[in-house]
This record gives C-alpha cells, sequence and structure tokens, in this order.
C-alpha cells in the first residue's frame, strides 16, 4: 500500500495526474480511514491502482485519447477483443495519418534548409517561409 505521491511516482506521473484521472473516472478514489473518528486519515492505494495507472499511460502513449482508455478499461479482457481490436485499428489510421503528415513536414522543411543553404543574399527562404500568409502552401 502506498500514498498518492508513491502512486505517482510508480505511474512515473505527478500527483496533479493521478487526481486529473480520478476526476475523469479512470482511477478510483479510495476513501480516507478513520484516524481517532476524524476521518483524515492518508488515502492508500495498492498494486492494482498502480497497474491501471501504468495501463492509462502506457495507452496514451499509444495515442488513445482519455475517453477510448476509459472504454478500454471498461472492457471485459476475456470476452471483448474484438472492441479492443476496432479501437487499435481505428488508433492505427490516426497515427498512420499522423505519420504521413509529418513526412510531409520533413521533406518541406529538408528543402527550404536546401534551399536557405544555396542562397547567401536576399531574404532567407525559411524565414520567408514561415512569414508567407499561406504557410501550408508554402509547405
Amino acid at each position: 500500500m502506498t500514498t498518492i505521491a508513491g502512486l505517482a511516482r510508480a505511474g512515473g506521473v505527478g500527483i496533479e495526474t493521478v487526481r486529473f484521472y480520478q476526476r475523469r473516472g479512470l482511477l478510483a478514489t479510495p476513501a480516507r480511514p478513520e484516524k481517532l473518528g476524524l476521518g483524515s486519515g492518508v488515502r492508500r492505494y495498492g498494486s492494482e491502482d498502480i497497474r491501471r495507472l501504468r495501463f492509462i499511460r502506457s495507452a496514451q502513449t499509444a495515442g488513445f485519447t482519455l475517453e477510448q482508455i476509459g472504454e478500454l478499461l471498461s472492457l471485459d479482457a476475456a470476452t471483448d477483443h474484438a472492441r479492443a481490436r476496432g479501437l487499435a485499428t481505428a488508433q492505427l489510421a490516426v497515427l498512420d495519418a499522423r505519420i504521413e503528415e509529418l513526412q510531409r513536414a520533413r521533406a518541406a522543411l529538408h528543402h527550404l534548409a536546401e534551399a536557405c543553404a544555396g542562397t547567401r543574399a536576399g531574404l532567407c527562404p525559411i524565414i520567408e517561409a514561415f512569414d508567407a500568409p499561406a504557410l501550408e502552401d508554402a509547405l
């Protein structure tokens, strides 16, 4: 059993991130144990909370939104393979589109860097491209 600080450390996040996930319903907020009848004890988190926090972080790294992560958490690992696969397939499409966009941006920036290296006088092609009203056309 650990405190919220220990949970955050084990999950590689800050305490406020843990609280944010709790507000979003992704992590449970344990009850405070009674301390001399005042209810002011320290909340304790167990290994299941650490596992769940790490699941959330891993799913975020894979690009899933918090809503999708909530759905993944609600799925039954034994019976909901098709839905989990559907979510993963949709996320792959999103990532593929993002990768394609980044590759286009990389190619455009490479072209601008080469153009800049070839000019010593006049406007710098890189600065000119980023200063252009239609930046997307320049890239």
